[in-house]
């Protein structure tokens, strides 16, 4: 998989940020991108951090206009340049930002220096004339808050609300300066008593509030929703959004947005950490809502949204679909996780197939593999299902080492396909990445 280099683009699906682990993603719409707000996991080390636990000492925001290509722009606030923050406490939580009169406000949970006022974590703000900062935090948390997982609504009448977790979900109206409460904090009822509640995230659509929050009902988080007529509640439980991680992953935590036309839900997994839960990576898939307003349950998926240019790297690995034998994923490299997967075909029957590549008008002429095959191997790619229109039939030549292999297509179709890729012989190969020119 390709990884987001700051200040530069690059393209992926799930996970879509793949050369650092993140979690918790709150995504918002300003202007005509999306811009992701993650907490950052890292690696415990001597000195740094707990071992065994979340570790997270900064915040990263990511933009993209197309849902494809993202682009980090790098670190916005960091644990030891807050004012207010214990130095080397490695808690920065998940985060939300907000856009009001002219000011972006990022709002984020952490340890406190001063403890004689908050036990655990409370919440402060970082504030920027830009989406992507520099942000100043401010010498103090909000007063009267103490929890984490913030995340802020402002209704259609310009009201603000805060809301946030520790124990109960909790909320309160914000005043007009977006750093103090308006309000005392209420727990919002009516919810799940049994199991832990969290990360809360309120929207509202077509005047329903949902409230959507991970909850452990079982053994792991699932995201659920509860609905109300106001942002405060009391909120009446609908459903479940996700079920639980079928790979064991503890946590969830998400954020739910429209974007051209398009509901998305933000979420995380431990696709990079498969052994280690609490290094995770950010998802997205597409959310539809149902005629009475119900969420329609999201089952996650390795492709994710957005089209693939035919003429990037197509990373097969993120499959809309895997053949039940004879293909499977693996990783690049066992050792470093971040360059990603392959796929790997052991039988004359596997074949992966990815959805959403874009070809456009102008005829390509050739395709090109990054492939390895120890006794060389024939690769078959066609277009629109397993007996659609061959591309190209790519002979790859016996080696050890991953080559790029080139060959031209026999055929040519524009506009937006599904690719199928398989394998023609019983040997072994293996395949990173595919791209036509």
């Amino acid at each position: 998989m390709l990884a987001c280099l700051v200040g530069s683009t690059a393209w992926a699906q799930n996970p879509f940020i793949t050369n650092q682990f993140t979690a918790d993603p709150t995504a918002r719409v300003f202007g005509d991108k999306v811009y992701v707000y993650p907490s950052h996991d890292i690696r415990a080390r001597p000195g740094h951090g707990r071992a065994g636990w979340f570790v997270m000492e900064d915040y990263h925001v990511f933009s993209s206009a197309n849902l494809t290509d993202w682009t980090d722009h790098g670190v916005i606030v960091t644990q030891n340049k807050v004012p207010w923050v214990k130095p080397d406490s490695y808690s920065m939580w998940a985060p939300d930002c907000i856009y009001r009169n002219g000011k972006y406000y990022f709002y984020f949970p952490t340890t406190p220096k001063d403890t004689t006022q908050v036990k655990g974590f409370t919440i402060g703000v970082a504030v920027s004339n830009s989406p992507t900062g520099p942000f100043v935090p401010q010498p103090l948390p909000i007063k009267g808050v103490q929890g984490i997982d913030p995340n802020v609504l402002i209704d259609k009448d310009g009201q603000a609300y805060l809301y946030w977790s520790e124990g109960h979900i909790y909320g309160a109206k914000l005043k007009e300066n977006m750093l103090e409460l308006a309000s005392e904090p209420q727990v919002l009822g009516e919810l799940p008593t049994q199991g832990l509640k969290e990360g809360p995230y309120v929207f509202e659509r077509k005047g329903t509030y949902y409230l959507t929050y991970p909850h452990v009902a079982n053994k792991t988080e699932r995201l659920e929703y509860a609905t109300s007529p106001t942002p405060l509640g009391p909120f009446k439980v609908q459903g479940v959004i996700m079920d639980e991680s079928p790979t064991g992953c503890w946590t969830n935590h998400h954020s739910i947005l429209p974007f051209k036309n398009q509901w998305y839900l933000f979420y995380h997994h431990n696709d990079l950490s498969p052994a280690f839960d609490k290094n995770r990576s950010v998802r997205l898939d597409s959310l539809f809502f149902e005629p009475d307003g119900s969420i329609r349950k999201v089952v996650p998926t390795l492709r994710g949204v957005g089209l693939t240019d035919a003429r990037q790297k197509i990373q097969l690995d993120r499959y809309s679909q895997l053949s039940p034998g004879g293909a499977s994923i693996a990783f690049l490299d066992t050792a470093n996780k971040f360059q990603g997967w392959k796929t790997v075909f052991n039988g004359s029957q596997g074949w992966v197939r990815y959805n959403g590549v874009a070809f456009g008008t102008k005829p390509l002429r050739t395709v090109t593999m990054r492939v390895t095959a120890a006794a060389g191997a024939t690769v078959q790619i066609r277009v629109d299902g397993a007996s659609g229109p061959v591309l190209a039939q790519v002979a790859v030549p016996q080696g050890s080492r991953w080559q790029e292999v080139k060959a031209p297509l026999s055929a040519f179709k524009s506009g937006t396909h599904t690719l199928v890729v398989s394998a023609k012989t019983t040997m072994p190969v293996e395949i990173d990445w595919v791209k036509f020119d």
